[in-house]
């Protein structure tokens, strides 16, 4: 594993030696011991998206890990200027030990992995989530004590998130349903690798998907860089809301998992959000602890 590009580069065996070594971090945190694994390591963060959770648990966790995370706003750089980026890729690898971007095209972060020498992190694009991933598995093996034979069932749009959760859940031999509107399905990469699997299934019918699923997922209608079709969103995602309707058809004992931020009566009724809380905090807390792993595993 030389990068964090997105899960579908990843093996089964990769994700759980990362979620692994994130509960060990996060026990050690917790335990007050000291962990500086990369002492003397900088990490460079490049946004051209903004951030709350993403910049905030990246600097802290390069921060607890004993190293150096810096800022670099895309807008502050010359690759905001039009510098292509495999000059960015190879000027950066020469000043860094790693850099983390957050933003739109996953060609982007494929350039700067093939031009660049240092491992490169995925922090988000419109194609995939992979850190936001690891943490919703980790959440889940931390309530349900295995991912293995779980069903986990997503609501809404295709996006990075969807695409994200049906690869992390497959090779984590998880069963996958996924409900959303057929304009708004995942990336034909995605599906083509889901199709193999016989424990993947798409509807757009989100009371099937969610019908015993042991964890019920949602993201927001309208992702950054899509606010001018949230109209048009609210419309087509009408009767795709996680509410009490269709919590009802999955396990009495299912968890609810939202990456943040959530829009209350649109994506998920405020009740079923406040009620599930605690599930979605930690989740958003285990940003940290799965960001963690994954820097001392390509950095260290």
């Amino acid at each position: 594993m030389k990068h964090l590009l997105k899960l579908l580069d990843l093996s089964g065996e990769d994700i759980n030696e990362l979620l692994n070594l994130a509960d060990q971090l996060k026990y050690e945190q917790k335990h007050h011991i000291p962990h500086p694994r990369l002492a003397g390591k900088t990490l460079g963060m490049i946004f051209e998206k903004a951030s709350t959770r993403t910049r905030v648990s990246f600097e802290v966790g390069m921060n607890q890990l004993g190293g150096q995370p810096l800022f670099l706003s895309a807008g502050d750089m010359q690759i905001g200027r039009g510098e292509p980026v495999q000059d960015t890729a190879r000027v950066l690898s020469r000043y860094l030990d790693g850099i983390m971007i957050r933003t739109f095209k996953q060609d982007e972060v494929e350039a700067l992995a093939q031009y660049g020498s240092i491992p490169i992190i995925n922090g988000l694009t419109d194609f995939a989530h992979p850190c936001q991933v690891l943490a919703d598995l980790m959440t889940i093996r931390e309530y349900k004590g295995s991912l293995d034979g779980l069903k986990m069932c997503f609501i809404g749009d295709g996006n990075n998130m969807m695409n994200s959760l049906i690869v992390g859940g497959l090779k984590s031999k998880m069963e996958v349903a996924v409900a959303c509107p057929k304009d708004y399905r995942p990336a034909a990469e995605v599906l083509d690798f889901a199709m193999q699997h016989p424990a993947f299934s798409m509807t757009e019918d989100p009371m099937e998907a969610a019908k015993g699923a042991d964890v019920v997922i949602t993201d927001v209608w309208a992702s950054m860089g899509q606010e001018e079709e949230a109209a048009k969103r609210r419309a087509a995602f009408a009767g795709y809301q996680i509410n009490s309707q269709v919590m009802s058809v999955a396990k009495p004992d299912a968890m609810v998992l939202h990456c943040l931020p959530a829009h209350r009566e649109e994506e998920i009724t405020g009740e079923i959000f406040e009620k599930h809380s605690k599930e979605i905090f930690d989740e958003a807390e285990n940003r940290l602890h799965a960001q963690k792993a994954v820097l001392v595993k390509l950095l260290g």
